[in-house]
């Protein structure tokens, strides 16, 4: 998720919001100074004199070295941590804040510190540096959700096999939690004995459903500058003042809280996806986003800990994997045996706009639900158009209005025109966000407001609580209320409100701002992989918002779907204990559909079919996830030779790998190689505008001596042949490798062309896996 945050007004104000626990609409479409030891003999660093009294002078990196020859485990951490500060300079800052903010054992093989420029580039001589770069801080990036995708309370399917995800721990790294809130009050089993995190809350808030919370936040404090650090140090701890990481970890593994509600709608049961799964809780991110820094403390943690998912709701742009700070920490974990589901992010829908682009992480898109929060506006020709709002006056008189049309609904487009009394259609956009625009419409003593769509925002809408009577329209609809508006003599309108409808004709179907790809950092892996609920999700809220006020909340973005899929994925590793992650993202990928619930193809904000650019393989069945019938498995070695099939040098791809790696030695997967769940595949002259690549899957169905046949559907003039078009399983864990050869046949050219292969096997499994070329 990011926030869509306002440019803060006076810094007291932005003090003041970050600090207080009172709500703001946040709608996010949508981050111990340890003593100095012996053991490593320092480094001398030649510094001008007054350095340490120049505050203003510094900056935070986060410092990748190589690691130190450890001389026993007992004296391993402090041994490290020794080791990273013989990179430091002795001299003190004036302020008497640490230089040190965080020695890192698991994520990378570094620390993050506050230094000079003058101090860096002397610690680049340094025998032992690798690499440094700048902290910056990443954006944030149900009731119905787990009935939506199929999961029941009742009955044979993946609830009950995996005990709601029992025993299982999801490390969220958030803006903490809320851990009073009744999401979070359910009885369950304790953690098992493998949890060695702690819960820094207060006595009696720590329970067996929130095992851990801590918080990491230095790195947020050192970018705020001292003043606003002295004032954040009222806040400490892992409580959320912000409502991001309660919503999310509800959403993940929230308990089944009866009467649910935001502003009296979307009434129904509240649950997680995995409701009886333990929480670890770490704090890595404010209202101003989340350090680098902080979002490595948080991901060391969480292994040390002993997690088994890690559910991140942020993000940043795109670059190399070598100087991706989430990139290399999820390695880490995922090297732990620990999966991994990330944002793909809201800067949708403009190509290559996605975060967290690697392929030992899950990269989750937003999607829509059958059910809409109704504004019906009826205009005075007759002619009627859906809308939503979540602000649903009872009180809003049946009769029309005069229609005004008023742009941007800025307040200098508004005092262009009489508003008075009259229904007001504005633009989205034009520099006013959407709560300005009804605070503005409102403050001109207009009776009510159409919010039309841009066309890039196209069908999606986001129920939004507004602060007078309002409907939020598609892009076609209100371009044809605003064309009603300027040419009608009189024209009128009047908005009818509905409250909560089910059955929208268009779900599931992916929202306007999940991000899309091609994956630049690694442009042979298809991504996103998959898409979930992203819009208009309800789930826990830190504190009371609305009318009726509730402890719950409808927000949107990428970072809403993205603990749909932590919490399926911790059912999978429930029912499936022995699954690497690399299986339980072929699960999930391989079993998605591409279908809505008409059967109709998966349509983007346009209404024309999604693009496996913008839904992954498509919407997340967890169903079908548990008895995949096969996965592409994935050793963990195997994702250094494709970090050297993407040209890196030994330096970097050590710095991902946090220990020297030489690809002379490792070897060489080229990207589209890669045991991948998907195929993302060039054409070019250089290879004669063919290509044949390989998989290897491993079968995990019940059925003895089953039949794999494959079915292909070839992306448009380019030949597919799969061989061999069958395979057989004689035992459990059996492996069979299969090649794909795509040709282009066609004298034309395409940016991108799409189809799929299927297997279908005599268990009644359907294995499905996109293919994307180019030519």
């Amino acid at each position: 998720p990011q926030f869509n945050q306002t440019p803060a007004m006076e810094e007291t104000q932005s003090l003041i919001r970050l600090l207080s626990s009172t709500p703001v609409f946040l709608f996010p479409y949508l981050l111990i100074l340890c003593s100095q030891f012996p053991a490593v003999s320092s480094q001398e660093i030649l510094l001008p004199s007054d350095v340490g009294r120049h505050a203003d002078r510094l900056n935070t990196y986060i410092i990748h070295v190589r690691p130190p020859p450890f001389p026993s485990n007992s004296e391993g951490q402090q041994y490290l941590e020794s080791w990273y500060r013989s990179f430091l300079p002795h001299l003190p800052l004036d302020s008497g804040e640490p230089r040190l903010l965080y020695a890192y054992h698991h994520v990378i093989s570094g620390f993050s510190a506050r230094v000079t420029e003058e101090e860096l580039a002397a610690m680049r001589e340094m025998d032992g540096f690798l690499a440094a770069h700048p902290d910056e801080l990443l954006p944030l990036h149900t009731t119905y959700t787990p009935s939506f995708l199929g999961l029941q309370p009742t009955g044979p399917g993946l609830w009950n096999t995996s005990n709601l995800g029992e025993g299982i721990i999801i490390g969220v790294l958030d803006t903490g939690i809320n851990p009073n809130h009744t999401s979070f009050r359910c009885s369950v089993p304790p953690p098992p004995p493998t949890w060695a995190g702690r819960c820094d809350f207060n006595p009696g808030e720590c329970s067996n459903k929130i095992i851990g919370a801590r918080a990491f936040t230095r790195g947020l404090h050192a970018s705020a500058g001292r003043r606003t650090t002295l004032l954040l140090s009222q806040a400490t701890g892992p409580y959320d003042t912000e409502g991001h990481g309660t919503h999310t970890a509800g959403t993940a593994a929230g308990c089944f809280v009866p009467g649910a509600s935001s502003y009296g709608q979307a009434e129904g049961t509240a649950a997680g996806m995995a409701p009886s799964a333990h929480l670890a809780i770490y704090k890595v991110c404010g209202a101003d986003g989340c350090p680098n820094s902080d979002i490595l403390a948080g991901l060391d943690a969480a292994i040390e800990d002993g997690v088994d998912v890690v559910s991140l709701s942020l993000g940043g742009p795109s670059r190399p994997f070598y100087v991706d700070s989430v990139a290399i920490g999820t390695f880490a974990a995922m090297e732990k045996g620990i999966f991994v589901s990330c944002a793909a992010g809201n800067s949708g829908p403009s190509p290559r706009s996605l975060s967290n682009e690697a392929p030992w992480m899950l990269t989750v898109g937003a999607s829509n639900v059958d059910r809409s929060i109704r504004a019906t506006v009826k205009l005075g020709n007759g002619l009627q158009y859906y809308g939503e709002s979540l602000y649903q006056p009872s009180t809003f008189p049946p009769n029309t209005l005069p229609l005004v049309y008023a742009g941007a609904c800025s307040p200098s487009s508004l005092s262009r025109v009489d508003v008075e009394g009259k229904v007001v259609v504005c633009d989205v956009g034009g520099g006013v966000d959407r709560a300005s625009k009804s605070i503005n419409v409102n403050d001109a003593n207009a009776a009510a407001m159409v919010l039309a769509n841009t066309a890039s925002e196209g069908y999606t809408l986001t129920a939004d609580p507004y602060v007078l009577p309002a409907s939020r329209v598609t892009f076609q609809d209100g371009t044809n209320i605003k064309a009603y508006a300027m040419s009608a003599p009189s024209p009128t309108a009047v908005i009818v409100f509905e409250g909560t409808v089910m059955g929208e004709p268009v779900a599931p179907a992916v929202a306007y701002f999940s991000s899309r790809g091609p994956n630049r950092a690694s442009p042979g892996i298809l991504k996103p992989d998959i898409v979930g609920p992203g819009l208009n999700v309800l789930a826990a809220w830190p504190s009371p918002v609305g009318v009726p006020s509730s402890n719950f909340n409808i927000i949107s973005g990428t970072s809403m779907a993205t603990p749909h899929l932590s919490g399926i994925a911790a059912l999978l590793k429930k029912v499936h204990p022995d699954w690497s992650p690399a299986a339980i993202k072929s699960a999930i990928i391989t079993t998605a559909t591409i279908f809505d619930k008409k059967g109709l193809r998966i349509q983007d904000q346009t209404g024309n079919p999604a693009s496996y650019f913008a839904m992954g393989s498509g919407e997340v069945s967890p169903e079908n996830a548990a008895s995949p019938g096969m996965v592409y498995d994935l050793p963990t070695g195997d994702y250094l030779k494709y970090l050297c099939g993407l040209k890196y040098t030994d330096a970097q791809v050590s710095t991902v790998a946090r220990r020297a790696v030489r690809c002379s030695t490792v070897g060489v997967i080229p990207e589209d190689q890669l045991n991948y769940p998907s195929f993302r595949v060039s054409l070019t002259a250089a290879n004669g505008y063919a290509r044949t690549v390989s998989r290897t899957v491993t079968y995990v169905g019940e059925a003895a001596g089953a039949v794999c046949q494959v079915l292909v559907t070839p992306p448009p003039g380019v030949l597919v042949v799969v061989s061999p078009t069958e395979l057989v399983f004689t035992a459990a864990v059996q492996k069979q490798q299969f090649s794909v050869s795509v040709k282009k046949t066609g004298s034309g050219t395409a940016a991108e062309a799409s189809g799929n292969l299927r297997w279908v096997c005599t268990g009644g499994e359907l294995f499905m896996s996109p293919i994307v070329v180019s030519y």
